[in-house]
């Protein structure tokens, strides 16, 4: 009785490519590394499912029916598309790639971050797209990783999520950033007691419900600042000190690169804030993508670049620091 409803495997695959090929059985055995009554044995179930003899005695040897040498393409190519889900991926090519990639960071890396990171990315993915998104109160970036809306974020949350990959990208200094008129910068230094009641300028936080790393810092040390005034994005408050009473505490990168634009100075914080801490963001979704690895190395590359250009020998203070831990 036929079995046609019995399910073809690979191995049966690949014994009727090879026989459809060889027209041996023995020449099959030898190459597939199996014994002859194995071959046959297979030739008989493939038979059974295909109810055609698929190869049949002629005068040299076996030749295909028709209906075997009908089955010659398809089963090369159900071979290859097999080949192609066991095998690992193909390298990644970016000059070739037209990919779509999708970043996401807080907005005060911008205007230093983002040149770099178009510049490099054109070069070398010269027919791909870049899409950059900002970070806000009411955007889900686990959602947004999760569904594939966003490929990699740019974060620097104190407790980042734990189901997410993790790769660590900077370590970079807390400073106070205040105009250059301001009656603390003639001084040099600030004390904890001006720090606390002189007016703050602070940005609206980029996570939803969480209170920014300064302010939890100041929390856990039952200490409170005098918060004037909120600004939407980080880019804006530089251009709010220059001519204000406020200050602003922030990232020695942020600092040193609008100091040496506007009439502004950059003084050392009061007390120990923990340091901040840069990272990339992933989903499982994209960790053995070689696409997104691209990209994630790609980043580093332009952290290592802003790290050596705004490091110790530029500024005269301490470097931020690199890391590449992952998890």
């Amino acid at each position: 009785m036929s079995q046609q409803r019995e399910a073809i495997d690979t191995y049966l695959l690949r014994v009727l490519h090879t026989l459809l090929n060889e027209r041996s059985v023995t020449r099959t055995a030898i190459k597939l590394n199996q014994s002859q009554p194995a071959i046959s044995a297979a030739l008989r179930r493939l038979r059974d499912i295909t109810g055609d003899p698929l190869l049949v005695r002629g005068k040299a040897g076996m030749v295909p029916t028709d209906h075997g040498l009908w089955l010659v393409e398809p089963v090369r190519n159900a071979l290859q598309e097999i080949d192609r889900i066991c095998h690992h991926q193909p390298v990644f090519d970016p000059t070739t790639s037209t990919r779509c990639f999708r970043v996401a960071c807080p907005d005060y890396l911008n205007t230093m971050f983002m040149p770099m990171i178009v510049e490099r990315f054109r070069r070398a993915a010269p027919h791909a797209v870049l899409e950059m998104h900002s970070l806000g109160p009411a955007y889900d970036h686990q959602q947004a990783l999760e569904n594939g809306q966003l490929d990699v974020i740019i974060g620097n949350w104190t407790e980042p999520p734990e189901q997410m990959h993790l790769s660590n990208l900077m370590t970079d200094e807390i400073v106070c950033l205040l105009s250059a008129a301001h009656p603390y910068a003639k001084t040099g230094a600030l004390t904890l007691d001006q720090y606390l009641k002189a007016p703050h300028v602070v940005p609206t936080p980029y996570s939803v419900g969480k209170r920014g790393a300064i302010d939890t810092f100041l929390g856990q040390e039952r200490l409170k600042r005098n918060v004037a005034v909120t600004l939407p994005y980080f880019n804006l408050v530089p251009y709010a000190l220059v001519n204000s009473d406020l200050i602003f505490t922030t990232t020695r990168l942020f600092a040193d690169h609008y100091a040496k634009q506007l009439p502004l100075v950059v003084l050392a914080a009061p007390l120990a804030f923990p340091p901040m801490h840069y990272y990339q963001l992933w989903h499982e979704r994209v960790h053995h993508s070689n696409e997104v690895r691209w990209l994630r190395g790609l980043i580093n590359d332009v952290v290592q670049t802003l790290r050596e250009h705004y490091g110790a020998a530029e500024t005269g203070h301490s470097p931020m620091a690199l890391s590449t831990a992952q998890h």
